[in-house]
Order: structure tokens, then sequence, then C-alpha cells
């Protein structure tokens, strides 16, 4: 029997914010902590292994990309735990690019933050940018940049960096055909080299061939997960048809 590693641990998690009507209201709800609560994520629980390949779906506003971005650690939850064994990255367009610096900067930057050493850095860097296929465009400033130059320098930094996991929040959504396809390639390389990896999309499609595991969302509460994407993914679109 092959008992595989627990790589992530998603426990009670909710997500609550403090909605205020106007300017007025947002300092008195910042002073007296007043205003309607909204809770983006409610009581999430659920376990990622070892190679597990997760797609997390629903509709806008429902608290994906909420999530994805607790798990990476840009935010914390409002009550509940996340445990990560080792290193995660989250690709989402345009997240943690400083618009002011180049591209190359960029990417030294996200690696320094990421903990990388300058020997780790020097050798990351050509693949990289080989990987972007941004040429030039790399020694300019990310403001200059349109959304499918930045998607393609999101991805080409967090596919390279190798993490133990990897967050894919719609970046592949964005590019070219032929960036697409080739961002798809890697992806699959990634799945079969046994990383762990969620993938956040509204593409069914691509969830039905890249996952081996669905996580359904709605309002901020799970809807349904399981192994069989086929059935989660056939239940939402269900849903959404009905919800028109």
């Amino acid at each position: 029997m092959v008992i595989l590693d627990k790589i992530l641990e998603v426990r009670s998690v909710s997500k609550k914010y403090i909605l205020n009507s106007n300017k007025k209201s947002v300092l008195k709800g910042i002073l007296k902590r007043s205003g309607r609560e909204f809770y983006a994520l409610k009581n999430i629980t659920f376990d990622l292994y070892t190679g597990d390949i997760l797609g997390l779906i629903g509709l806008n506003g429902s608290g994906k990309s909420t999530l994805a971005n607790l798990i990476a650690g840009v935010s914390i939850p409002s009550t509940g735990e996340i445990n990560v064994k080792g290193e995660v990255s989250l690709l989402s367009i345009g997240l943690g690019l400083n618009i002011e610096l180049t591209g190359i900067e960029n990417i030294e930057y996200k690696l320094l933050l990421m903990g990388k050493k300058k020997k780790e850095i020097k050798e990351l860097i050509p693949k990289i940018i080989e990987t972007s296929e941004l040429d030039d465009f790399i020694y300019q400033p990310v403001k200059f940049y349109s959304s499918g130059m930045r998607s393609k320098l999101g991805f080409s930094t967090a596919i390279n960096v190798d993490p133990d996991l990897l967050i894919i929040d719609e970046a592949l959504s964005v590019g070219d055909k032929e960036f697409a396809e080739k961002s798809f390639r890697m992806m699959k390389e990634k799945i079969n080299s046994g990383k762990t990896i969620i993938f956040v999309s509204h593409s069914l499609p691509s969830i039905k061939n890249l996952c081996s595991k669905a996580l359904w969302i709605d309002k901020g509460e799970i809807k349904m997960y399981g192994d069989d994407v086929n059935e989660v993914t056939t239940a939402y679109n269900n849903f959404k048809r009905n919800n028109k």
C-alpha cells in the first residue's frame, strides 16, 4: 500500500470582510469595526496529497481566488487553519508585479521573496526569459506590457521555480494560442513528474483534461468535492445552465 505525503491541509477556513456603504462609514468601520459582514469563504475543509491536481471551479465571485490567495499566504484566514508542506507559488495575472520595474527586475524580486539564493537566481533567470518569449521586452517596464505579456512573465517565473505546490489562477487563459499550447505542455510535464497543482479555471474541458480532483465552490462554501472530476464538473455545468 502506497502512503502519499499530505502537502496541504485546510481546516474550517473562513474569510470575512466588513463592507461599508461610503467613505464616511469606511472610516467609522475602521475605528469601530462596524459595517455589514461579508463572508468570501465559509468553513472550507479539504486535503491535498503529493501529485494531486485539483481543479477549483465556481461562478465569478464564488471565492476561488480568495482561497488561492489564502493558500499562497497572500492573505490570512479570518478563522481556521492552513498548513502547507513545502514551497508554494501562486500564478495569477499581475499578482505581485511592480509595474515600474522591468520584467527581469520583477523576476529577481519574485525569486528573492521566495528565498532563492544569488546562485539559484542566476541559474533560473535564463530559463525564465527563454520560457517567457518576451525577448528584449524583458528589459522594459512592466507598465508597458499587455495582459498577455504579464501572463507570460508570471507563468514562466512560476513554472521554472518548481515549487512543491503550484497554484494557477486563470493565467493560462490569456496570451496567444502558441504560448497557451506551450503552457499546457509544460503543465502536463509537471503533472507527469508528480507535482501538486491547484488549477483555478472556468474552462471545464481543461479541468477534465488536467485534473485528478475537483472542488466546486459556490457563495464561499464547498458545494461538491471529489476525485470523480467528470461528476463534479457535470453537476456544476448543470447548475450553471439552471441558473442563467
